[in-house]
């Protein structure tokens, strides 16, 4: 038997001893979980999935500039 078939029976073993109380916490601990599943990606605008894309392609093509060098061109307003 896999794993997750494993927790559904254990999980389906321990609901009949919970109260209504109890019962709709856990229901709404695992509907935090799977909203949690969503992608992110599908969550953002067209116009940021965009400028990731755009920026992902800048940094394929070389076209980044290096943490240490923008660190020290702002070094004097940093501190």
């Amino acid at each position: 038997m896999n794993v997750a078939k494993s927790i559904d029976l254990e999980i389906a073993q321990y609901l009949p001893h919970l109260n209504a109380k109890q019962k709709k916490t856990v229901l709404t601990v695992v509907k935090t979980f799977a909203e949690e599943q969503k992608d992110w990606w599908d969550e953002i605008s067209m116009e940021q999935q965009e400028a990731i894309e755009k920026a992902l392609e800048e940094v394929k093509a070389g076209q980044v500039t290096p943490h240490a060098d923008v660190m020290k061109a702002y070094a004097k307003w940093l501190k």
